[in-house]
């Protein structure tokens, strides 16, 4: 076992696709690793741009196949338990936190070895999935004292799990962060990335960060978009490059490595999910970058931004138009000086990676961790 100033901390998650949980993941293992303390991560499902990044910088991703043989994925978790020995496992989302309570049971490791969960989302409207989502959540709920505690990263991602059912030992908040020297305004990007894509550099640009799915809310963004033909949209995000209809304003890119890139041409960036965000990779990102956001008032949403851009009700065409000529007139360049200015003192990278390393060598009853606590010892309501 290592020592408690440098314990082995394996992240089980359920894959290592670009999402926002699988970022934040990425950040924080690279993290690490720069620290000489590099996690051990491991995959339940093969692939994604996130394993290859961790993969190129020499941090040990394991990749299981859980979605085609779920009995030998386990068998196969609980090996590797077995073998590296870790201090500590974290879970990343619902899928991957049962497995990792479950493996370490198998592995005959319980005792020695901390169990952590991370729920990454807020209110999920499940009737969009399958049912095996629903099952999974539901199996959540009724394990949620198995674990040492369950961090979250949002306060409506807590509140919703408590109408649940769940119930932990702890419920630690953990806000995400971002790294604000790969997320951040630079000129020379912005006029060359509007050169390739055949923008020109008195256009007003919006930005999305969201792959095509339900909860995003495409509709409502596109029709908001019809609102604005004066505007010019480009969407970050696997498979919107297929799935959305044509418009002339709006290039689709499909899912992109250069996401930080991309952001500097923008001006402002919208968000318009309609339920389930917890904490917003995209918002943050993108304010790092110097953008005043316009977001939908669902997860975490309004306290992130601030006074820095626009909150507007989810499924609201004309409130999301209203608000981007808003900011079409309004001084965009203060407003994303002030809003990078807000990321980098409430939401930097090193806070979360701080908070993590504070869990992970002492426990969730440290000290340090009291302002982030929704529950205290044995689910008695604490600050919440």
């Amino acid at each position: 076992m290592s020592d408690t100033k440098n314990p082995l901390v394996m992240h089980v998650i359920t894959g290592l696709g670009a999402g926002g949980a699988e970022s934040m993941l990425t950040a924080i293992a690279l993290a690490k690793k720069d620290q000489g303390a590099a996690p051990i991560i491991v995959s339940l499902t093969p692939g994604g741009p996130n394993a290859v990044r961790l993969t190129e910088a020499g941090v040990p991703v394991h990749e299981l196949n859980f979605q085609r043989r779920p009995l030998s994925g386990l068998w196969a978790l609980a090996r590797l338990i077995r073998q590296a020995r870790p201090d500590v496992i974290q879970g990343w989302m619902y899928h991957a936190n049962l497995a990792a309570s479950a493996a370490v049971w198998l592995a005959g490791a319980r005792r020695r070895t901390r169990v952590y969960w991370g729920i990454r989302c807020s209110d999920m409207d499940v009737s969009d999935y399958g049912r095996m989502l629903r099952l999974v959540i539901r199996l959540g709920a009724r394990f949620s004292r198995s674990p040492d505690a369950i961090i979250a990263n949002s306060v409506a991602g807590v509140d919703a799990h408590r109408k649940l059912g769940y119930r932990p030992r702890y419920f630690l908040l953990f806000d995400n962060g971002v790294d604000t020297q790969r997320f951040q305004p630079d000129q020379n990007d912005r006029t060359e990335v509007r050169a390739e894509l055949g923008l020109n550099p008195e256009d007003f640009v919006v930005a999305v960060a969201a792959r095509y799915d339900p909860m995003k809310d495409f509709p409502t963004l596109l029709s908001a978009l019809k609102k604005t033909p004066s505007t010019r949209t480009i969407i970050m995000g696997a498979d919107t490059d297929k799935a959305l209809p044509p418009m002339p304003q709006v290039k689709a890119l499909g899912r992109r490595n250069d996401v930080p890139r991309l952001l500097r041409a923008a001006d402002i960036l919208v968000s318009t999910s309609a339920y389930g965000e917890g904490f917003s990779n995209a918002i943050v990102e993108a304010m790092a970058s110097g953008l005043p956001v316009v977001a939908t008032d669902v997860g975490d949403a309004r306290l992130i931004v601030g006074e820095t851009g626009h909150i507007v009700p989810p499924r609201d065409p004309d409130a999301l138009a209203d608000a981007i000529e808003n900011l079409r007139t309004a001084d965009v360049e203060s407003l994303g000086v002030a809003a990078r200015a807000r990321v980098a003192e409430l939401y930097s990278l090193d806070r979360a990676v701080k908070n993590f390393d504070i869990l992970h060598r002492t426990g969730p009853d440290a000290a340090e961790l009291r302002d982030s606590r929704r529950d205290g010892p044995q689910g008695d309501a604490e600050g919440h």
